[in-house]
């Protein structure tokens, strides 16, 4: 006869085929004294793994010529071809299981294998950080790999971030550590920067090689990122220099600037989530423009270049959007289409992207100079394209099918 308040832990494995949670919950359910309270199944390569936790009260043997509930339980798993095993589950154990944090930790390279499993492991086991579960994204390779884990309520989350980023560098992969809590799933706008980040070049650069002052150009943009020009001072130097040019062929570049690798994916499977896109640039309005018809963007935001008998004159029109102005454009977005900032991504690679990450409930570095990286939420390296962000929001590669 079990005790009141006994918890049993039944454990099932074997090859999965329909009709093997019916029969046993079936038989759970016509039992006296007895009910589940709590159940996980998970299914690999066919194979299943099913835990079921069973609270017994004194009831719980069954009633009239019919055997125990567990013995009807082994039965039926011979007669489904799969092994059943059962045992005492200690209440120290249940009251124990809601006391941490949860964090998710999403781990992206060209093979996520032992190595950098095995030594993310160790990291946090050192900072009492229990693993609950492990799951990969990607479906015919090991290429993204997603932990669940459960950390102590006193963890230094920036601490255990910034070792984590070290050993990303160390194995060659990308590492990402975000809560796992409902913000993750409450997303609705992403915002990005358009150089380097939505597209693989930076604007002004070929609009200099066509122009043919693509060194006087090059030693600006040395000059500010060494911090000897701010960001606007640079600007408008480098635009000094485009005196003259064609804007019909700065039309014609900006039908040319190539899309970052998985940047249609993110987008088409964002727009089908419903969410509001919008690219934010400190580069010129022809190329954002474009850029919005071609996408379906929903917003697009850059700097304008002057122009007066089809030439541009060298000069800029309207406020400079500098990192501030980037932030504010993020911020206004998000109010008037009655957002929280925790409900925005925003995506980018350069300095003056960070007050614009900063704002965002997820800031992600994307193919980004170190600065970047250190400062961001989360950081992208060169291994993945733009849709690897869609891991991060916790979507499969087989959600994404269809979409």
């Amino acid at each position: 006869m079990k005790k009141k308040d006994d918890i049993i832990l039944v454990t099932v494995r074997g090859l999965d085929v329909p009709g093997i949670t019916a029969r046993l919950t079936g038989i759970i359910a016509a039992a006296r004294g007895v009910r589940i309270i709590d159940i996980e199944q998970t299914v690999v390569h066919r194979k299943l793994l099913l835990s079921i936790f069973l609270r017994f009260s004194r009831d719980a043997v069954g009633a009239g010529r019919e055997p125990p509930l567990l013995q009807q339980l082994e039965k039926c798993a011979q007669e489904l071809g799969v092994s059943l095993d059962v045992e005492p589950f200690e209440h120290r154990y249940w009251e124990g299981v809601d006391g941490g944090d949860v964090y998710a930790i999403t781990c992206l390279g060209d093979d996520v294998g032992a190595v950098p499993l095995s030594q993310i492991a160790q990291i946090l086991a050192k900072y009492g950080v229990n693993i609950t579960k492990i799951g990969k994204m990607t479906q015919r390779s090991l290429s993204c790999v997603e932990l669940l884990v459960e950390a102590p309520p006193k963890l230094n989350h920036r601490t255990l971030s910034r070792e984590l980023l070290a050993l990303a560098s160390d194995v060659d992969i990308d590492i990402a550590i975000q809560p796992a809590n409902i913000s993750r799933r409450a997303k609705r706008l992403v915002v990005m920067d358009m150089d380097s980040t939505l597209v693989a070049a930076e604007a002004i650069d070929e609009l200099a090689k066509k122009a043919g002052v693509a060194k006087e150009v090059q030693a600006i943009t040395r000059a500010g990122m060494e911090g000897n020009i701010d960001f606007t001072e640079g600007l408008r130097r480098r635009v000094a220099l485009l005196k003259d040019f064609p804007f019909r062929d700065v039309e014609k570049l900006a039908r040319k600037l190539p899309l970052n690798r998985g940047a249609e994916r993110l987008i088409r499977v964002l727009k089908k989530l419903g969410y509001k896109i919008a690219v934010i640039s400190g580069g010129f309005t022809p190329f954002v423009d474009h850029l919005q018809k071609k996408l379906g963007l929903d917003f697009a935001f850059a700097n304008e270049l002057e122009v007066k008998k089809g030439k541009l004159t060298g000069k800029l029109v309207g406020r400079i959007i500098d990192g501030a102005a980037k932030a504010m454009i993020l911020e206004t977005i998000a109010a008037a289409e009655k957002l929280s900032l925790d409900q925005v991504i925003a995506i980018g690679d350069g300095a003056n992207d960070l007050p614009m990450l900063s704002k965002a409930g997820m800031g992600i570095a994307f193919h980004a100079k170190d600065i970047v990286r250190k400062n961001a939420h989360t950081s992208i390296g060169h291994h993945s394209g733009l849709d690897s962000i869609l891991y991060l929001l916790g979507i499969s590669e087989r959600e994404l099918k269809g979409l």
